[in-house]
């Protein structure tokens, strides 16, 4: 006996198996990825429910099928190697350990001609357990196998099947009652969503990327959603720059294609096409990465940039490699994650940083024309109480100039001192004293002006910048609540008249100074507070 041939013990490997990671849906996507690679043009899904509760799932494909040494080969726990190297299967892993993270008995039937038997083979995690051994199962195939295989696959192909389903639903129901069925519907809706996104190349007939396939699960067909939405999307990144090259380890290279898109805000679509063809969030965003044209990743910004935020929500970057790269990105068994080497990293840093930048510039220039438009910050309260409060401490308007926008002004500095300060005639009675403007460029939060319903009678007033971080987040968020916009109005008025009152030509460039310091800190401050989205610029949502 060699005593360095140390197996591994049967019941606690197979059992631990089970905890590699996968979800239903996951798991699933690894099974039919095994029928891509078969070669089928249509795949199967059926989730069944009985009476009893016991749940099986099948998968059955009209791929190029297997005899019974295939089948054999199929089911050994790191299966050869496949011949055709960009298959989307790679570790050999992923038909056992897939199902085996859903259930505890799988079978595999197949066959790659008519005039061949029906193959199959079973592994039953608990047969291995009671013998404590990596034994299979060699049933016959059921009259239900046969009439399935029939059904789901034609005259060849593959049909595999999950038994013993104890992880197939997140919680415990009556066995075969309306919420187990309406769970397991569920169940069949999610997996069809996800299936319209990890294999949206191969379903969309107008791709040519990749040859055409069918999924149907439950009989319904999954409709292929493409996340990058290029028929209302612009794609951003050159030409020039949508190739990289990557070195491998021993000096060769390879190539890695990109692209970057960046979506139409919210507010531009109706809310079906928000829903059904963009399905913007914060989690959408990020990379795309595909291998071999089947999603292994979506969304995240995978360390190239930081968490998710939602003024980069439009943004998606396409990440496209072939298999000669899964090394070089470290591709995991489950084939849903890859990692980007730091070199790579800072990179595409480096390459996405302009456009993360614009994205976000976008989100921003859009969300906030729509929130001026859905939502008018009411101004007249401070309006009203200024005008009612003629003893606040204010500069007496002498005269003034338009035509160089400047005062001759009485306050605590003298008589007779000339100020600079936006001069507008004929304005609003109701807007005098407090308006908010798209006219500020400078970047402060507000300036001081005189103002008049008139020719003459100008009086001191604040101007506040809509463009401005705290006017967007703080002003829009407190739009419900009177008391607030009035008590911040009151206190940038105030802030305004007090300079007009104490200031000469030495002093205007030091409350300029002060003005522009307060107004960047505010947007530094907020920097980390998102605009508000719709929802909370309606009365409910802040009521």
């Amino acid at each position: 006996m060699n005593d360095l041939i140390n197996e591994p013990d049967a019941t606690r490997l197979i059992f631990g198996l089970r905890d590699t990671g996968y979800n239903v849906r996951t798991a699933a996507a690894d099974i039919i990825d095994n029928s891509v690679a078969a070669k089928a043009d249509k795949i199967n899904v059926e989730i069944v429910l009985h009476q009893d509760g016991r749940k099986l799932v099948y998968f059955g494909d009209n791929g190029e099928g297997m005899d019974a040494a295939g089948v054999h080969r199929a089911m050994r726990y790191g299966a050869p190697v496949r011949d055709n190297p960009e298959s989307l299967g790679k570790f050999g892993l992923g038909l056992k350990t897939a199902s085996s993270s859903v259930c505890r008995k799988f079978t595999l039937v197949s066959r790659a001609s008519v005039d061949q038997p029906l193959a199959k083979l079973a592994w039953d995690l608990d047969h291995v357990a009671q013998l404590d051994r990596w034994e299979m199962l060699r049933e016959p195939v059921t009259p239900d196998e046969d009439e399935m295989f029939e059904e789901l696959c034609g005259e060849t192909g593959t049909l595999v099947v999950w038994e013993k389903c104890d992880r197939i639903l997140s919680k415990e129901y009556e066995a075969g009652g309306a919420r187990e069925q309406a769970a397991i519907k569920r169940l069949a809706d999610t997996l069809s969503k996800h299936l319209s996104l990890v294999y949206h190349r191969f379903l969309e007939k107008t791709d040519q990327r990749e040859r055409d396939i069918d999924i149907f699960v439950n009989t319904s067909p999954v409709v292929p959603w493409n996340p990058f939405y290029p028929q209302r999307s612009d794609q951003v990144l050159t030409e020039a720059k949508q190739k990289l090259i990557i070195e491998l380890p021993d000096g060769t290279e390879e190539i890695a294609n990109i692209k970057a898109w960046i979506l139409p805000h919210r507010s531009d679509m109706t809310k079906d096409e928000a829903r059904d063809y963009a399905r913007i969030s914060n989690r959408a965003q990020g990379f795309y990465v595909f291998r071999e044209g089947r999603l292994i990743q979506d969304g995240g910004w995978m360390d190239v940039f930081g968490s998710p935020e939602p003024h980069t929500s439009l943004l998606r970057i396409e990440f496209d490699f072939g298999h000669r790269l899964d090394d070089a990105f470290r591709i995991d068994v489950k084939k849903s994650r890859i990692l980007f080497h730091r070199d790579l990293e800072d990179g595409l840093k480096e390459l996405l940083q302009p456009i993360y930048r614009e994205a976000g510039n976008r989100y921003r220039r859009t969300s906030r024309a729509h929130a001026n438009t859905a939502r008018q910050v009411d101004h007249s309260s401070a309006n009203n109480n200024i005008a009612g409060t003629p003893n606040a401490a204010k500069p007496l308007v002498s005269s003034v100039d338009v035509s160089s926008q400047s005062a001759i002004v009485s306050n605590n500095m003298g008589q007779r001192i000339r100020i600079k300060s936006p001069i507008e005639n004929n304005v609003s009675p109701q807007t005098v004293h407090v308006e908010a403007v798209e006219t500020i460029n400078s970047g402060e939060l507000w300036q001081p002006a005189l103002r008049s319903s008139s020719e003459d009678g100008h009086v001191p007033s604040v101007l506040l910048n809509k463009h401005h971080d705290f006017y967007q987040k703080i002003y829009h968020r407190a739009a419900a609540n009177g008391f607030a916009v009035e008590g911040m109005d009151l206190l940038l008025w105030a802030f305004a008249v007090a300079e007009q009152n104490n200031t000469n030509d030495e002093l205007e460039p030091v409350f300029e100074d002060i003005r522009t310091e307060i107004s960047n800190n505010l947007k530094k401050l907020l920097r980390s507070m998102p605009d508000p989205e719709p929802n909370e610029l309606t009365d409910d949502a802040n009521s």
